[in-house]
């Protein structure tokens, strides 16, 4: 087995869970370790909410002991924000690593100063890594993209000032913050970030199968993958990748009964985590994920937009079961 070490945290080297806003919460990240994630990221969290104590954020912190180990993410402009933000993470959270978020192209947090549009300020970008890592016992990670557009790719640049700064591994979606998630991912440049520095880098960007992971660690010399919209809908993307990496071996795709299983579970598990009007609002997407390959499925997909109640989803469970033996 391969491991990297991001600081003094030990990691396999197979595939991370990314931080996926409104989906990496801890019932889908639990769920993504089960099935093997090396390592997982929580939803990005704000650091001025974070000092403010926001009751609402302070639930986005919490994680249990089986997700470990575990990076928070947050996202600011402001370095002294982001440094208390860190501080107060620590005391009330203890995470494995504090990553901030310098790559997210989300419109409400590039357009406020946030995520992505800090690789347009390289010189804000290095004050607060460096601020963030002065203030946390635990080691600091960044995740970057491409650059902001075509004319403005900077990311070896932003990852040479992440190390110099401080920070113990950088995280690289490569494409660009005009790009969003389209085309296809970079993987040229996810090599020149890795051979510009010395610390690790994670490769980020059209992960679904354990044939794709290992062809960004073989082009890329990258020493850790990261999965984020591969995982939707398919958690066991993880063992998958893992079979694939640890024995060449394939993996065969769960049962519609395997996958009902998943899905309710999951279902059980954010109803616990946040009430169940609550949960079952969050569930919805997730069934349309789960769902997305079954053949006749619009049914179970416009109910599921309306689901409320975790005996709903059961019903659910059913149907999609009645239409998989059919098909």
């Amino acid at each position: 087995m391969a491991f990297v070490c991001i600081g003094n945290v030990k990691i396999e080297k197979t595939a991370a869970l990314a931080p996926m806003a409104g989906v990496a919460n801890s019932a889908f990240r639990l769920i993504c370790k089960e099935f093997g994630a090396a390592l997982v990221v929580s939803e990005m969290i704000s650091a001025k909410a974070v000092c403010f104590k926001d009751k609402k954020t302070k639930t986005l912190l919490k994680f249990s002991r089986e997700e470990r180990p575990i990076a928070i993410q947050i996202f600011g402009y402001n370095p002294d924000d982001m440094s208390e933000a860190a501080k107060i993470i620590e005391e009330y959270a203890q995470p494995d690593i504090i990553d901030i978020n310098m790559g997210c192209p989300a419109p409400k947090i590039a357009g406020n100063f946030s995520g992505c549009s800090l690789m347009k300020e390289p010189v804000l970008a290095g004050k607060i890594i460096k601020e963030v890592c002065k203030a946390a016992q635990a080691p600091v990670t960044v995740k970057i993209r491409k650059g902001w557009n075509g004319d403005s790719i900077n990311a070896v640049e932003i990852t040479k000032i992440a190390q110099e700064s401080g920070a113990a591994a950088v995280t690289i979606h490569g494409r660009t913050k005009e790009e969003l998630f389209s085309g296809k991912v970079d993987l040229n440049i996810i090599r020149q970030v890795k051979n510009s520095v010395k610390i690790p880098v994670i490769g980020n960007g059209d992960i679904t199968c354990g044939r794709e992971a290992e062809e960004m660690y073989q082009k890329t010399g990258c020493d850790l993958v990261m999965v984020g919209r591969g995982a939707l809908g398919r958690p066991w993307v993880f063992k998958e990748i893992n079979n694939h990496l640890l024995n060449k071996v394939g993996y065969i795709t769960p049962t519609w009964y395997e996958i009902t299983k998943i899905m309710l579970k999951h279902g059980q598990m954010l109803c616990t985590e946040c009430g169940e009007l609550n949960g079952m609002k969050q569930m919805r997407k997730h069934v349309m994920w789960y769902t997305k390959k079954l053949e006749g499925g619009a049914k179970v997909r416009k109910k599921a937009s309306e689901l409320k109640t975790l005996l709903q989803l059961k019903d659910l469970a059913e149907e999609i079961l009645n239409i998989a033996s059919v098909c």
